[in-house]
């Protein structure tokens, strides 16, 4: 009988060693995309200022275009220092906005569109919103499914015996799931 509780006890224990370890590696692919999203607003966030500079040259009446630029940009920033998941979404909602209009209104900047100073750094910021886009598509997975092992029977008990926890999804602002009025953008040009 000592020799079966044995058996059950040891089972158990590498039950709880495998699963202990799962999570582990679930909760830093969390980490990791996190990370990976984390380097790319970064990058985005050391172009956006010379967007802005190249622009302010051509465009001297729009400058409130190029400052909801910048005040979006800096919330994003604040949002990212602060691993804020919530106001990150929104605030990347505001930013594509922005660059959205901005643009836009390029197109009646003939000089502007030429500059190929502007064309290398919009060519390089819809780069990253791409990449940007992608690696939110991997957190949002990785946060899924770590969300979901530690609700799933026998894995919850080991999750909460060693304070595991569910990450926040990367939401979009609800005007950032709308359709997009092309036409209206054209017509602020």
């Amino acid at each position: 009988m000592a020799v079966v509780f044995l058996i059950v006890l040891v089972i158990a224990g590498l039950y709880f060693i495998m699963v202990y370890n799962s999570l582990v590696s679930i909760k830093n692919n969390v980490s990791k995309a996190w990370a990976n999203i984390d380097v790319l607003l970064k990058q985005r966030h050391d172009e956006l200022p010379k967007l802005v500079d190249t622009c302010k040259q051509y465009m001297q009446h729009e400058q409130d275009t190029l400052e909801k630029v910048v005040q979006a940009r800096t919330r994003v920033s604040e949002a990212r220092e602060a691993h804020d998941v919530a106001a990150l979404g929104v605030a990347e909602g505001a930013l594509r906005a922005g660059l959205g209009n901005l643009f836009a209104l390029a197109e009646a900047y003939p000089d502007l569109k030429a500059n190929e100073h502007f064309l290398h750094l919009q060519a390089r910021i819809s780069s990253l919103e791409n990449a940007i886009a992608d690696r939110r598509e991997f957190y949002n997975d990785s946060v899924n499914i770590n969300n979901i092992r530690i609700q799933q029977f026998p894995d919850l008990i080991v999750a909460r015996v060693c304070g595991f926890f569910p990450f926040q999804m990367l939401r979009f602002a609800n005007s950032e799931l709308k359709d997009v009025d092309i036409g209206k953008r054209f017509a602020n040009s």
